[in-house]
């Protein structure tokens, strides 16, 4: 029986391990060079510093920081189009409606914020600095997408 079955990983598991070693040394890099976790619903949230007058905006971590989290955000963005465009010629990835996305978007954002975070920052960050409600989070954010996940495929719902 293969460790990594070919049907679930048909590229291979090397680009998956390479980003993930990838992404933990950036977060590593982050968190020693700034005492930041890299959370990125919290990088987003900080760019509203520019355009918001609301308190939570302006709290004087998001001000001194937004610079450097406004091109990091821009840079996970961008290198993600880029490498999507020299490697598949184009930067559109999906056949999910516009409309649907948006929705999801927002859902997303309202879940961030009752989550007090990310997955990446829970998933990446606080499960990596064993916090138990990180780990809490996480487990939710699992079982809701597998479960979601489920119930579309049961209602055949397509992109």
């Amino acid at each position: 029986m293969d460790l990594f079955p070919h049907e679930l990983f048909p590229n291979g598991v090397s680009r998956y391990a390479i980003g993930g070693v990838f992404i933990g040394l950036g977060v590593a890099v982050i968190y020693l060079g700034t005492g930041i976790i890299a959370g990125a619903s919290t990088f987003l949230e900080s760019t509203l510093s520019y355009v918001s007058d609301v308190p939570r905006f302006q709290k004087p971590k998001y001000v001194a920081s937004r610079d450097w989290r406004v091109l990091f955000t821009l840079g996970m963005v961008g290198g993600a189009a880029i490498y999507q465009f020299t490697f598949h010629g184009d930067i559109w990835t999906t056949d999910v409606q516009w409309w649907r996305l948006l929705g999801g978007g927002f859902l997303v954002g309202i879940g961030t914020r009752l989550g007090k975070g990310c997955t990446s920052g829970h998933g990446v960050c606080g499960v990596g600095s064993a916090s138990f409600t990180s780990i809490v989070n996480v487990a939710t954010f699992m079982v809701v997408a597998i479960g979601v996940a489920q119930l579309m495929q049961a209602l055949q719902v397509v992109p």
